[in-house]
């Protein structure tokens, strides 16, 4: 799968040490910057070109990162055929609150994005995350298909025809 990469100062550091991880599941990355750390750099500025190479099809999915991951994700949304979820730490349902914990899976969400929102962008958190959870959810994310339920796919459409 072709991916695009793309980050602020917020995850600088962190998505180039993601990158060759990403890389060895077999993944082409396609990194759109920046070149250098500049602290004062411009979310939207940065995170343009991966949605932009995302909405275009030039890459099947796209990878983000900043400090929250949050801003990010709403600079990459605005493009029209890109759905962006952003994950900045583990999650922890309240259906599985009081139920065994080897049954828990605090990358849910992750899964849920794919699976239902057949989410195209993923934002990650540069400061709530550290480089293991990173890697654990770009893994599920990846590997999670979408579920191809009619109902998911109608609500998709829908968000992809918004303007």
């Amino acid at each position: 799968m072709r991916i695009a990469l793309s980050t602020d100062h917020g995850g600088y550091e962190a998505l180039r040490a993601l990158k060759p991880y990403i890389e060895s599941l077999g993944h082409e990355c396609v990194y759109l910057g920046p070149k250098i750390l500049n602290m004062d750099d411009d979310y939207p500025d940065l995170i343009a070109p991966a949605a932009k190479a995302v909405a275009s099809g030039d890459c099947q999915r796209g990878i983000i990162l900043g400090v929250s991951g949050q801003g990010e994700a709403m600079a990459a949304n605005r493009f029209k055929g890109v759905r962006c979820a952003v994950f900045y730490s583990q999650a922890v349902s309240k259906t599985n609150a009081g139920a065994d914990q080897s049954d828990h899976n605090p990358f849910e969400v992750i899964e849920l994005s794919r699976k239902h929102n057949d989410a195209n962008m993923l934002s990650l958190s540069g400061r709530f995350l550290d480089s293991e959870d990173m890697k654990t959810a770009v893994k599920i994310w990846l590997e999670t298909p979408f579920s191809g339920e009619e109902r998911h796919a109608r609500r998709n459409h829908k968000l992809d025809e918004l303007n």
